[in-house]
């Protein structure tokens, strides 16, 4: 009896030691991970408080440290940094809300309704989300140049345009993503609706709508963020520093050869990054429900 309660305990000493070795093997890859994402951050707050305003000999903690590139760029005349962060704002927002919007009636109309050619355009639409926008700049050039004859607030150099280009290049994929999420909604609820003499249009927002949010969320972070952050299409549409987003205003600093100004634009970096953390703060427990609930059915 001893000998079995002996063998029995060295068993679960070793279980106990196993579990302890994992557990400090997963401390350690989440602390290799944490200084992974971290280290850049770090990085860039040391250059924007670098007053040699370079980043040859960076160091992480550089001498004399101080916060005048922060001031310089909200005192700045020369470059508009606060109209650039507004218009990159208000154009994110308004791709976000359009385009979840867009995204949900077409997932929707994908998931519920059944009809002829449904399953072509649906490969379709996988098919022309392969080619990326910006191969497409040419052609979207001369297309707002043409509309602005007729429509000049979707002319070049307008963010009515430049919202037109993006809310054509974030369809595609997004309704994919949402029409997974939607397949996953038992239709009893939709005969539920229709029972008690719901049309469509009723039974979309009244029952539907609230039970996808995760996902309207996560698209719309996902258009945000894509919006917020877009230079190459922003920057061949948009002549004019009045109407630059952030991430082509920020070029400026660093576009002169000889009067690159790299602590000020890590400085506005940082400070224009801050949008984007306070949403991902506010909707983070939406994230993971939004990105795994649609993958079970679709």
């Amino acid at each position: 009896m001893s000998r079995t309660m002996s063998v029995t305990g060295r068993k679960v000493g070793s279980i106990k030691q196993q579990q302890r070795m994992a557990l400090l093997l997963r401390i350690f890859l989440a602390l290799i991970v944490l200084f992974y994402a971290i280290f850049p951050v770090v990085w860039i707050f040391s250059a924007s408080i670098n007053p040699s305003n370079s980043l040859v000999n960076q160091q992480l903690i550089p001498e004399n440290a101080t916060f005048a590139n922060y001031r310089a760029l909200a005192a700045s005349t020369l470059f508009p940094f606060r109209t650039w962060m507004w218009n990159s704002i208000k154009l994110a927002t308004v791709v976000t809300l359009l385009g979840t919007l867009f995204t949900a009636l077409a997932a929707y109309a994908f998931s519920r309704f059944r009809f002829r050619g449904r399953r072509s355009l649906l490969q379709t639409i996988l098919l022309i989300q392969v080619f990326p926008n910006f191969l497409n700049m040419v052609a979207l050039f001369l297309i707002l140049q043409q509309l602005g004859r007729y429509i000049p607030w979707l002319s070049l150099n307008s963010h009515g345009g430049l919202i037109l280009i993006y809310l054509g290049g974030i369809l595609g994929v997004n309704t994919w993503l949402m029409k997974g999420f939607f397949d996953s909604i038992p239709r009893d609820l939709d005969e539920a609706a229709t029972i008690d003499g719901a049309g469509p249009w009723q039974t979309f927002w009244m029952v539907i709508m609230p039970l996808v949010r995760p996902i309207l969320v996560v698209v719309g972070l996902l258009i945000f963020v894509g919006t917020y952050s877009e230079f190459v299409l922003a920057r061949v549409m948009l002549t004019t520093q009045e109407n630059y987003t952030l991430a082509v205003g920020l070029s400026l600093f660093i576009r002169d050869q000889y009067a690159n100004r790299w602590g000020t634009f890590a400085a506005g970096a940082l400070v224009g990054a801050l949008p984007v953390v306070i949403i991902f703060l506010a909707l983070q427990r939406y994230l993971v429900g939004g990105l795994t609930a649609g993958s079970v059915k679709g």
